[in-house]
């Protein structure tokens, strides 16, 4: 069998798990022959990881600007996009248009008319995307699919999703690039984006109408000085006063991934930093917001998402005719406040083991006790999700029973309850999803 040939847009920090799996994991059925960037050294510095770790040859890079050049040098199968978000459609398009096959990150893209041109272009062009949710392959997550689809709960009448981000992971999503709304549709649409998709995989519906409100309330400079703040940085490098900072991104000299590629020489280039102040001016996108959706099969679905909670994880309810399903997901336990935890991804897996708190699926039938349903346990990024998926997307599978490949689509009606949250929360006025693209 002969191997695919892939090349990949955007070598910021979401770029790792598909150059590690093509350079280590998978070098048996493909082949990562180019990285494409606005910025030299971000790519410099993962074909320095690629001799190092991987002890892989060094492959040709391109700047953004030469794409298309890229494309008819390599003439890849497949073009990997995990640039930023508001890029992603550009790439996204013109690959299938070049006869080639996507597989771009969440979320797809990050406003309507972006959309209807991926859908119809996929349409045009008979070329498959694929977004990669990876929180679908997740054996817990798979769980509740299975649950759900046996029929205990009955028909399911309302659900109810609250996702909390914690201090450490919330708070990084206003350091970056993420904080300008332009750049990221808002956390509505880049992290929620996740949720609902889960929810339309699990439910298997379409969302009909969406309403929304939501509010920075906590990060920004106006919030700070509200709670009595009164020094301020722009950013953490060189400040005293981000050293007092438990919210302030210190990369240090033995953190080579984040020095690689957002320090050095990167910044040099393009003058972006990847250490702003969660408490600086200059942020568009919300911290809390809540949600109501009416789906297709009736089901009303409310959603809530706090951006600077103690903990990190979600809750989810399904409501059905014939009982109740309860999901819990701790995936940090607390945050200690210290400046290593944003710079130990690990640890927050080795504190719920200590504290033995462990994700619990109930279903309770309307009349008989409780019941805990148990699932198969798994260590790895997202629940165990990432090394699914990226077997998923580089072996293929036979069969998808449960259908955990995501295309466009998914990809569509996911983002598009994000975004008709945003138009909801500017008006004031529920949206309906298609209002705004044509299916």
């Amino acid at each position: 069998m002969s191997k695919k040939k892939y090349v990949l847009v955007g070598s910021g920090s979401r770029a790792s798990m598909y150059i590690k799996a093509l350079a280590e994991d998978y070098t048996d059925v493909g082949e990562l022959l180019a990285f494409c960037d606005t910025n030299q050294a971000r790519m410099d510095y993962w074909n320095s990881v690629m001799e190092s770790d991987y002890k892989a040859s060094p492959i040709p890079t391109y700047k953004a600007e030469f794409f298309e050049k890229m494309m008819a040098d390599i003439k890849p199968d497949v073009v990997i996009v995990t640039s930023m978000d508001r890029t992603h459609h550009t790439y996204i398009c013109r690959a299938m248009e070049l006869g080639c096959d996507v597989i771009t990150e969440k979320p797809m893209t990050v406003d309507a008319e972006k959309c209807q041109q991926i859908i119809d272009i996929s349409k045009r062009t008979g070329r498959k995307v694929t977004v990669t949710f990876n929180y679908r392959y997740s054996p817990r997550n798979t769980k509740i699919k299975e649950v759900l689809r046996s029929g205990i709960v009955g028909d399911l009448t309302s659900i109810h999703f609250e996702w909390l981000l914690s201090t450490v992971h919330g708070a990084d999503y206003f350091r970056r690039w993420h904080r300008n709304k332009n750049n990221s549709g808002g956390l509505m649409v880049h992290k929620s984006t996740h949720h609902f998709d889960l929810v339309n995989w699990w439910t298997d519906s379409f969302p009909e109408t969406v309403f929304a409100m939501g509010d920075l309330l906590f990060y920004g400079k106006e919030n700070a000085e509200k709670r009595g703040v009164t020094e301020f940085y722009y950013r953490a490098k060189g400040s005293e006063t981000a050293a007092k900072d438990p919210f302030a991104l210190h990369i240090t000299p033995e953190d080579s991934r984040l020095r690689g590629l957002y320090f050095d020489k990167a910044e040099d280039e393009d003058n972006y930093f990847r250490d702003q102040s969660v408490f600086s001016d200059g942020i568009s996108i919300e911290d809390n917001m809540g949600v109501m959706v009416r789906y297709r099969n009736k089901a009303i679905m409310t959603y809530s998402l706090n951006a600077h909670s103690p903990w990190e994880g979600y809750r989810v309810c399904f409501n059905g005719t014939k009982g109740r399903l309860e999901f819990n997901v701790v995936e940090t336990a607390y945050v200690s406040g210290g400046h290593a935890d944003f710079n130990q991804p690990g640890m927050h897996e080795l504190d719920c083991a200590k504290e033995n708190i462990v994700p619990e699926i109930i279903f309770q039938p309307h009349w008989g006790k409780a019941q805990v349903i148990d699932y198969e346990r798994a260590v790895g990024g997202h629940g165990g999700g990432d090394v699914r998926l990226l077997d998923h997307l580089f072996r293929g599978a036979e069969i998808d029973p449960l259908g955990h490949s995501a295309g466009c689509l998914d990809g569509a009606k996911s983002i598009l309850i994000g975004i008709a949250a945003n138009k909801s929360m500017k008006t004031g006025l529920p949206v309906t999803v298609e209002s705004l693209v044509r299916f």
